[in-house]
């Protein structure tokens, strides 16, 4: 409320008293608190201004700077909790333009003090003619307001777990932070590469976690700003901080697959195609289903037992060598 503002009564202002609360009932006559508690010490009076008779439990605290504005909003509040019917009571559209029309003549001629009497019998009128309708209708809006009210709960939910899911990955940046200062700080202590570079890294490795997302680099590139020399991974690509690796000798051969040579001393057992080609699948079991889904089939076992019957048959031992 403004300074301005002034009790009718006892012309206090807002200025003079910064707690003063105006009051208003249901003519929209303001008064101050201490107004209300003294003239209506009994429980109920008259209005000052206009003589209508008031009841002190009735009086609010006024919201607008306009107490006509407070009168209208209590009155439509009243009057709206009775002509509570939708467009889908009635059979058309015009009726429902008329219906509504008709509301806000009753709410006019009751904010403006016009025909009330009049007003007041169309308004019982209504509420006997439809009175199952008006019941039928409150219900209804009773759960629709639940319904907004368990929408609101939902909503406040989830905003509340997406608070602490930007906590969470707050407080995990923290920790990749440290991760990759102690990260940097082992570097420069056993590294054996320049401190400059080092540096150089872990700021490209820092502007690449920046808000904006560069482009990806090349793979030398990625590979320079995502892992230090020594072995140690930063940025985030690196889960956790690694020791560092073992040093490898340059002079070392690496290593080099050799595919194992397998001695029969018999006949060549044939290939895996020909077991199939030449009718051996014909005299043993078909695999199952089971052994299908764990990687077996038939022509692997066939030709597993033709190389262990061919393995050997050539053999001859040596002078003082036991036979099995």
């Amino acid at each position: 409320m403004d300074m301005d503002v002034t009790c009718p009564r006892c012309k206090t202002t807002k200025y003079r008293n910064p707690s003063l609360k105006l009051m208003v009932n249901v003519c929209g006559h303001g008064l101050c608190e201490s107004c209300v508690e003294l003239l209506f010490l009994k429980g109920s009076g008259n209005c000052p201004e206009c003589g209508i008779a008031l009841r002190r439990s009735n009086f609010r605290v006024q919201l607008f700077e306009d107490s006509q504005v407070e009168k209208e909003v209590d009155i439509r509040r009243r009057v709206l909790r009775d002509f509570n019917k939708k467009e889908e009571d009635f059979a058309s559209l015009r009726e429902y333009n008329d219906y509504l029309e008709e509301v806000e003549t009753i709410i006019f001629n009751l904010v403006n003090n016009i025909d009330q009497l009049e007003t007041n019998k169309k308004i019982e009128k209504f509420k006997k003619e439809n009175r199952e309708l008006i019941l039928k209708n409150k219900v209804r809006v009773g759960r629709e307001e639940v319904e907004l009210e368990l929408m609101l709960e939902q909503e406040a939910a989830q905003e509340e777990a997406r608070r602490a899911q930007i906590a969470l990955e707050e407080k995990e940046e923290k920790r990749r932070k440290i991760r990759n200062k102690e990260a940097l700080i082992d570097e420069l202590m056993f590294s054996n590469a320049n401190a400059q570079s080092i540096l150089q890294t872990f700021a490209e490795s820092r502007a690449q976690d920046g808000p904006a997302k560069p482009a990806l680099p090349s793979a030398p590139v990625a590979a320079r700003a995502t892992q230090f020399s020594s072995g140690i991974q930063i940025g985030r690509g690196s889960g956790q901080v690694e020791f560092l690796p073992v040093p490898r000798i340059d002079d070392t051969p690496l290593y080099h697959y050799e595919a194992p040579q397998r001695l029969f001393d018999g006949p060549d057992p044939p290939s895996g195609q020909q077991v199939i080609q030449d009718g051996y699948l014909s005299h043993i079991r078909g695999a199952s289903e089971e052994e299908r889904a764990g990687g077996y089939s038939s022509h692997i076992g066939c030709l597993r037992a033709l190389e262990d019957a061919m393995a050997g048959l050539y053999y001859k031992a040596n002078r003082g060598e036991p036979v099995f």
